[in-house]
């Protein structure tokens, strides 16, 4: 596994209630076709669907937010009914960019929910180990931590590191009054954990999966089919 590919985690022992937001308004620019990238089909169904399967499938994930474009929110709404998740999932319409989707649903989430996790919807291979660790790329330093856990130093600027993956999932509190301090002060982080950190808290880190792709470009996609082709297979055994 990538020194470098990590999981982070606040703590979020005994969750209880935990929403799960899942940001899927992207126009999908890099992939080069019309159809926005988290709508592609995988494995017969869109890829937002294929994830949302998975981070249902968790029984610690309580509720789901789904932000995505508001032309596609009747559709996503019945395809989701059909599904009959043993959560219930709202299908709501995003925002202007990935922070800003998260923003919309974070304001639906209840101020009694626990935490909330937050997981990019072209993220189709988190696992439910996974989802109990939560992910993102860091500078780090070991600490007086569990060997698979490590504390934040510093964020890696965007422009010189591709490696990040989600979920993140942090106390529903803290996560709101992180945006609400970014909104009033006109901040856009990479992700939720750059946003917590401009508060002074700590972020800590666990090993995460190479195989938690994010699916942003046309080679993704043949990865990801291989990837499916991997999970048949190890069915079969």
């Amino acid at each position: 596994m990538p020194p470098h590919e990590v999981n982070f985690r606040r703590s979020a022992k005994r969750m209880s209630h935990v929403a799960a937001i899942l940001p899927a308004a992207g126009l999908g620019t890099r992939m080069g076709a019309e159809t926005p990238k988290q709508f592609l089909d995988l494995d017969g169904v869109p890829i937002v669907l294929y994830t949302l399967r998975r981070i249902a499938s968790c029984p610690l994930i309580t509720a789901i937010y789904i932000a995505t474009r508001s032309d596609e929110v009747p559709r996503l709404e019945e395809r989701i009914r059909a599904e009959k998740f043993a959560q219930a999932v709202r299908v709501l319409r995003g925002g202007d960019s990935r922070q800003a989707s998260v923003a919309q649903a974070l304001r639906e989430v209840p101020d009694s929910t626990e935490f909330v996790l937050v997981h990019d919807a072209v993220r189709p291979f988190v696992t439910r180990e996974q989802i109990e660790r939560m992910d993102t790329v860091k500078e780090v330093k070991r600490a007086s931590l569990p060997e698979d856990v490590a504390l934040i130093t510093a964020t890696v600027h965007r422009e010189r590191v591709v490696l990040a993956q989600t979920p993140q999932v942090f106390a529903t509190k803290l996560l709101k009054e992180a945006f609400a301090r970014a909104e009033q002060d006109g901040v856009t982080a990479s992700d939720e954990a750059g946003l917590v950190e401009r508060l002074g808290h700590n972020v800590h880190v666990v090993l995460g999966s190479e195989r938690n792709i994010k699916i942003t470009r046309p080679s993704d996609m043949d990865l990801a089919r291989f990837y499916l082709d991997l999970e048949r297979e190890r069915l079969k055994v």
